[in-house]
């Protein structure tokens, strides 16, 4: 799997991943980005991400490594109705 260092990487892995698990969504966008560990050298990213699926909005928490693209972790965050 590819490395994960660049905003482009990250939007690229997280679709594939959301894709995986989801199946067909719209709207997919990256919320915030965050690298872990905070202080040192980057070891992963904790991407958080919106996207629709069946005109439900959903908030889902990817953990992504940086060297090899793999997820650690995924978690969903919320679920809601648009208004």
């Amino acid at each position: 799997m590819p490395k994960v260092s660049s905003k482009e990487d990250i939007e690229r892995e997280s679709k594939r991943v959301i894709s995986a698990l989801y199946g067909n969504v719209s709207d997919f966008r990256v919320n915030e980005t965050f690298q872990i560990p905070e202080k040192g050298p980057r070891e992963a990213w904790d991407v958080q991400v919106n996207f629709m699926r069946d005109d439900l909005k959903y908030t889902v928490d990817l953990e992504i490594q940086e060297k090899d693209g793999q997820v650690t972790n995924a978690r969903l965050l919320d679920t809601k109705t648009p208004l």
